[in-house]
């Protein structure tokens, strides 16, 4: 049998260098010159033939990692596959871009956080019809995991989707600090009067400790962003100031960051493969690609779009140079 021609470091460049087109085509048209190139199927071959495995990502994300300092946020976000009907891991699910439920993949992310690096550190792709798992069931797994591997964030954030109770005292379990939203039907009890819905307890500027019914004391703190927007964050730590919650809350957002890092610089989404193995392939690695994007990016002090641009800037001045497309001069 003769070796392969490419390897999954030959894809992960492709997906760091191309601008747009993310396919196993484009990847063949632009490998360097040389004695029998790799060719279309020998990428499309290589999505079917390695094992998807998420613990790969982590051992390349470890030496960016500080493991006693830093924030863990857990988020989803589905990555758009609009009309396929024949990609193995597509369902129906909520999209945040586009305000309803639409066809994609949805995609699990446990990022590691300074409040300047976006460090995936661990991801799972939602696929219940196979392997019986929720989202809720992913996200305690990979708590498990980031526990074992010797993590001790000094807090988990998460978005009101995943402050189940199991998951609450899953966190507990660490003797770590969380930071989530609560829906503001939430049920708690601040005055031992009853339980009541979090958004009929008055909340001072500085928060306010209740009983989380099921679970025990937290920390209550109301946001009122406008009349009809007021969020409720909640932590385990009832000494956490408003100014604390704050800079966690604003480590929190970079995940949404990330995800838009992956989606514009990475085609994480951009693969149309039909079998869930090779999807779950392309994403692994446009994930580990976004990996070397970030720590070039952290440590050159320069942004996502500049990186990508500087790998094609020379093709660009070669061009002007002898520009190929021009019109027939008519003087």
């Amino acid at each position: 049998m003769n070796p392969p021609k490419c390897d999954d470091q030959d894809y992960i460049n492709f997906l760091v260098a191309t601008p747009r087109a993310f396919s196993a085509l484009e990847a063949a048209r632009v490998q360097p010159d040389g004695i029998d190139p790799p060719a279309h199927d020998a990428f499309t071959r290589l999505l079917h033939r390695l094992e998807p495995d998420p613990q790969t990502l982590w051992t390349e994300a470890k030496a960016e990692v500080t493991l006693d300092e830093g924030v863990l946020v857990f988020d989803d976000s589905t990555l758009d596959h609009l009309s396929a009907r024949t990609i193995e891991l597509v369902s129906r699910h909520w999209s945040g871009k586009h305000h309803k439920v639409v066809r994609g993949i949805n995609l699990m992310t446990l990022v590691w956080t300074d409040g300047d690096r976006h460090i995936p550190v661990d991801y799972r792709l939602y696929d219940k019809g196979r392997d019986k798992l929720t989202k809720n069931d992913h996200f305690r797994e990979v708590l498990d995991q980031a526990h074992e591997r010797g993590l001790r964030p000094r807090c988990v954030a998460f978005d009101s989707w995943y402050a189940s109770l199991p998951n609450l005292k899953k966190i507990r379990s660490f003797s770590w600090i969380w930071l989530t939203r609560l829906k503001e039907n939430r049920q708690v009890n601040p005055d031992r009067q009853g339980l009541r819905a979090v958004s009929q307890v008055e909340t001072g500027a500085l928060g306010r400790i209740v009983w989380l019914e099921g679970y025990g004391l937290i920390r209550v703190f109301k946001i009122v962003i406008t009349k009809d927007d007021i969020e409720y964050w909640a932590t385990n730590d009832l000494q956490m100031t408003e100014l604390t919650r704050v800079k966690w809350a604003g480590f929190a957002w970079t995940i949404e960051n990330y995800h838009r890092g992956i989606k514009q610089f990475c085609g994480v989404e951009r693969c149309s493969v039909r079998s869930a193995r090779a999807q779950r392939n392309h994403i692994g690695m446009a994930l580990r690609a976004f990996l070397r994007l970030e720590i070039h990016c952290y440590h050159n002090g320069i942004s996502w779009f500049e990186a990508k641009t500087s790998i094609i800037r020379e093709a660009v001045r070669v061009y002007l140079a002898k520009p190929l497309y021009t019109l027939n001069s008519t003087a």
